[in-house]
């Protein structure tokens, strides 16, 4: 299991319209991903799971990737929302 903390910088947080596209990206790896935001922690490929931890603008979030392809798969994350869960 790794993982890292990253800040959301995306002017609506992680609304409904940006939780759908990172769990797009989260649905292709085979590992168990996960985010964390203070002692609360939602499955990363469940909208419902994104939407529940209420997200804002400038809150730091811990990306968790547990499985076979784990690296990968935070890395490609980590890059993800650093280009397109940014405001452009």
């Amino acid at each position: 299991m790794i993982s890292k903390e990253i800040v959301i910088k995306n002017a609506s947080g992680l609304e409904s319209k940006v939780a759908a596209r990172l769990i797009q990206k989260a649905s292709g790896y085979e590992s168990n991903i996960w985010i964390q935001k203070g002692d609360r922690k939602a499955n990363a490929k469940s909208l419902l799971g994104i939407l529940s931890l209420s997200v804002s603008k400038g809150e730091k979030v811990l990306l968790i990737a547990d499985g076979s392809d784990e690296q990968i798969a935070l890395q490609d994350l980590v890059n993800f929302a650093e280009r397109e869960m940014s405001d452009q």
